[in-house]
């Protein structure tokens, strides 16, 4: 064996005896540490599961059969079986009855409408305008200084009633040329 390998715990060994006996020559020596901590996580999970069959068996101890009952759940939960060939060819036939679509666009790449397309507007600003008239009637009563509260309040709620807004979008996309 090599230099370090003398220090090397007999599972670890195991494991390098194991990737050398299928062909795996250049691994990290982190490897053999992560396969350990694999190893070892699944057998206390067989175990822990061994363990609640045999307590709801009402026996003392583990058996082999608790342990064979725990590890055909593991595989029947965590491994799945793909579909046979048969099934998956007759879904492929069924699903390529239905034609694909005609291109609507001509020749050369078809781009997806405007509204999907990262250079479409992301945001909108909400511009409030007022009509000529009411601001120069506004700019007229600022200079007078009038002070009636009961005017400014009927003022404010005309104001907000005849507002009307104009939503304005902004391409985030590179600056053009003008």
């Amino acid at each position: 064996m090599a230099d370090g390998e003398e220090d090397l715990p007999r599972d670890a060994k195991i494991v390098k005896t194991l990737l050398k006996s299928m062909g795996v020559d250049n691994y990290e020596p982190r490897v053999v540490h992560q396969l350990l901590e694999l190893w070892y996580r699944y057998v206390v999970d067989v175990l822990t599961d061994a363990q609640v069959y045999s307590e709801h068996a009402a026996k003392s101890t583990i058996d082999s059969d608790d342990i064979k009952l725990a590890i055909q759940s593991k595989v029947n939960f965590s491994f799945s079986q793909p579909p046979p060939r048969e099934v998956l060819l007759e879904l492929a036939r069924e699903r390529n009855k239905i034609p694909l679509p005609k291109s609507l666009s001509g020749p050369g790449m078809s781009l997806p409408p405007e509204s999907d397309m990262l250079i479409s507007p992301n945001y909108q600003l909400l511009i409030s305008k007022k009509r000529a008239s009411e601001a120069v009637e506004e700019t007229e009563e600022d200079e007078e200084g009038s002070d009636s509260k009961t005017n400014v309040s009927q003022e404010q709620r005309t104001d907000l009633q005849q507002v009307t807004s104009q939503r304005v979008s902004f391409p985030l996309g590179p600056k053009r040329a003008r």
